[in-house]
């Protein structure tokens, strides 16, 4: 069946996680698709309006490879309603209407992005590129790491010109290249080049998979060559900066760094709380500002991530008919607070410490009983005790304690500020937020 094929093909491109959660729970009913409809049936209302905002445009594109007609794919709850009303021929003229786009989510928009300080000037490039493509920045590069806002910029660029009624087309790399692969194999490369060289905005994702893949460069530095010369528009997102792309033609990086490069890095915490609040308010989530802090405090900085999180705290909790509370959101990520903390060591707080205290690693593990260092490892016996499963015991013998009383100890004296000093609170949040931002 074609859709094991398409199942196939997304578990390549997403998390195990994503897999078995949702994809795995997909029905392709085969009887009531047709060529230019694809209609798959989802237990619940909530995964159809997962499915339907997350993977349609996904799910059509990789229909589009294998069958060359890209289908409207509609998502229905099994049993309600397993045939759309339209007609073939009223689907055919909608997919005829309009601008030509591929896979860009319309809720990733420039009024949706939070912008700050790690993050600012890359939203200020995409915002000028969108207001003036072609003009500036061309081509526009976007890195930074996993999770951080990167796909979500560069879809904001394509929705605000796709309104103005310009052609784009959005791609991953590796979309790029099974795309290129079929018209080779098909020997069909004239339909695969009006396609990628006659749009007016190119978006690329991940153009760091384009290591080592010969071949493919050679195409898409031909397609570069020819966008650029017509005043087209190209942004592209990586992980990393060019010149730190292995595997990657030279003649290639120097298009690359011919425009603007820009990074994102990783969101301090006020801009965690900021995103939350952001993503509550556009999913209707209501969250206290204890449990957002808390959130934006215990995960690291994949924005993704988090907000994946919030929905499915607010799933759990119309599932079980329960408000969402501290001690409830607590309960309900556990298991995920604690994936995040395995990954934590009390060498990496240490750094940390040292780096926004103005001491030496060195000198935190001591005995020295100077002021400042006292201090510091008091923060980092808190906070180890706090972000790490690591027990009281193990703590002391990091420090060469001779038991775990100096550690009791020393949690006590940070509890006792926290009572006494409000800013001490924040002062650890920032802290913790730094620490697991270092570990992702």
């Amino acid at each position: 069946m074609i859709f094991d094929t398409i199942k196939n093909l997304l578990k390549d491109e997403i998390t195990p996680q994503e897999f078995e959660r949702y994809i795995k729970q997909i029905h392709y009913n085969e009887s009531a698709s047709r060529s230019n409809l694809v209609v798959l049936e989802v237990p619940n209302p909530l995964l159809r309006s997962w499915i339907a905002t997350r993977y349609s445009d996904k799910i059509a594109h990789l229909f589009e490879l294998k069958t060359g007609i890209r289908p409207v794919v509609e998502v229905v709850v099994k049993n309600r309603h397993t045939r759309p009303k339209e007609s073939s021929e009223e689907i055919t003229i909608q997919q005829s209407k309009g601008v030509k786009s591929t896979l860009l989510n319309p809720s990733h928009t420039f009024e949706n992005f939070v912008a700050g300080p790690s993050n600012q000037f890359a939203y200020t490039a995409a915002t000028s590129v969108a207001d003036k493509p072609g003009r500036l920045y061309n081509p526009l590069f976007l890195y930074g790491g996993v999770g951080l806002g990167k796909t979500h910029l560069l879809q904001a660029i394509g929705n605000r010109l796709a309104a103005q009624g310009k052609s784009i087309i959005y791609v991953t790399i590796e979309q790029f290249l099974n795309d290129f692969t079929l018209h080779l194999r098909n020997q069909t490369m004239d339909r695969f080049r009006e396609k990628y060289r006659g749009c007016d905005l190119l978006l690329i994702d991940d153009v760091q998979f384009l290591s080592n893949k010969l071949e493919t460069q050679e195409e898409f530095f031909h397609t570069f060559n020819e966008l650029q010369a017509a005043g087209r528009q190209i942004v592209m997102t990586a992980d990393k900066h060019p010149k730190q792309i292995a595997g990657l033609e030279a003649r290639l990086k120097s298009r690359f760094e011919s425009g603007l490069i820009a990074d994102i890095q990783p969101p301090e915490l006020e801009t965690k709380i900021a995103i939350i609040r952001k993503k509550c308010e556009l999913d209707g989530i209501r969250l206290s500002p204890d449990i957002i802090t808390y959130i934006a405090t215990h995960m690291d900085e994949n924005i993704r991530q988090i907000e994946g999180t919030i929905i499915r705290l607010n799933a759990y909790s119309s599932m079980v008919g329960q408000e969402i509370t501290l001690d409830f959101a607590k309960n309900a990520l556990r298991d995920q607070i604690k994936e995040t903390q395995a990954n934590i060591t009390i060498d990496t707080i240490v750094e940390v410490i040292a780096r926004e205290m103005n001491v030496k690693p060195s000198e935190i593990r001591s005995k020295s009983r100077s002021t400042n260092i006292v201090n510091a490892r008091r923060m980092v016996i808190y906070l180890a005790r706090t972000l790490t499963p690591n027990s009281m015991p193990i703590i002391a013998q990091y420090f060469g304690m001779k038991d775990h009383t100096a550690v009791s100890h020393s949690i006590k004296k940070i509890n006792e500020l926290l009572k006494q000093d409000a800013n001490m609170q924040a002062r650890i949040d920032e802290l913790k937020a730094k620490i697991q931002s270092g570990t992702a």
